[in-house]
């Protein structure tokens, strides 16, 4: 499929989708790699796809920057669900992706988390007192979560005061179990491991307001070895899909508003 058709046959793909569970079309497998923090949310997308359409979907989560290496050196994914725009637009760049695939899928939130209720108040003063133990964030160098927490402290002007009691994580995944565990009294996590069904499903949490950060804009784009892959079109229609906005709202996300390439970082 030549990229300068992805867009017409999104569009085509999105009338016929309803008709999909009814065509016997051949059933393909499709391999994608997600940022850890979307993990919730794609298993929903994925099993509802799988349903839809009776094509398998493989799904491997991780940090973006680590997939960003892995597909730059020949890794068979099909397409990438990044946690920021950086790393679709590199991939296109170096002509591994599909310029015209690319799109917002998500606006992701920051949020301090604790698993203990009642521990992290509405405003998030618990940071400023600094009333805990270690503080969870993700490598800023490897996952945008990381680097929207570090700006954030700094915002706050806390970046000094806490650093000694960062523990970081390699991805926002594993940021998250280090709070769940206990072994971190707070983490900042991303807002969908925490949400659920318009909130906050355990413990306590500050959701860190949208200002005090940089807009977390996560693209997703398709992958030279999913370009001529049937099945990749029908799941790039249904990700267009008002099924999937509905899902992708319920985990906290923000609406994605236009194309990658139209708000591209």
């Amino acid at each position: 499929m030549h990229g300068s058709h992805v867009r017409a046959v999104v569009a085509r793909v999105l009338l016929l989708f309803p008709l999909f569970s009814t065509l016997p079309t051949q059933a393909d497998e499709l391999t994608l790699a997600v940022a850890s923090n979307f993990t919730a949310p794609m298993q929903e997308i994925a099993s509802r796809f799988e349903q839809h359409s009776g094509h398998t979907v493989k799904l491997a989560f991780g940090s973006s920057g680590k997939f960003f290496a892995q597909i730059s050196h020949g890794a068979p994914y099909q397409a990438l669900f990044s946690a920021d725009q950086t790393k679709p637009a590199q991939l296109v760049t170096l002509g591994l992706a599909d310029a015209t695939s690319r799109f917002t899928y998500a606006e992701g939130k920051l949020a301090l988390w604790s698993s203990k209720p009642g521990f992290v108040d509405a405003e998030g003063e618990v940071l400023k007192r600094g009333d805990f133990n270690k503080l969870a964030i993700a490598n800023p160098k490897l996952a945008p979560y990381g680097a929207a927490a570090v700006e954030l402290l700094q915002q706050l002007q806390l970046e000094t005061q806490t650093r000694a009691r960062w523990v970081q994580g390699e991805n926002i995944s594993q940021t998250y179990q280090f709070v769940a565990s206990g072994n971190a009294d707070l983490g900042l996590v991303a807002l969908s491991q925490i949400f659920k069904d318009g909130k906050v499903a355990e413990g306590s949490a500050w959701i860190v307001p949208a200002q005090l950060y940089s807009p977390i804009r996560q693209d997703a784009v398709v992958l030279k070895h999913g370009e001529h892959v049937p099945a990749m079109q029908e799941f790039w229609a249904f990700m267009h899909s008002a099924e999937v906005s509905a899902i992708i709202r319920t985990y906290g996300y923000g609406n994605p508003s236009s194309h990658g390439g139209d708000n591209a970082q």
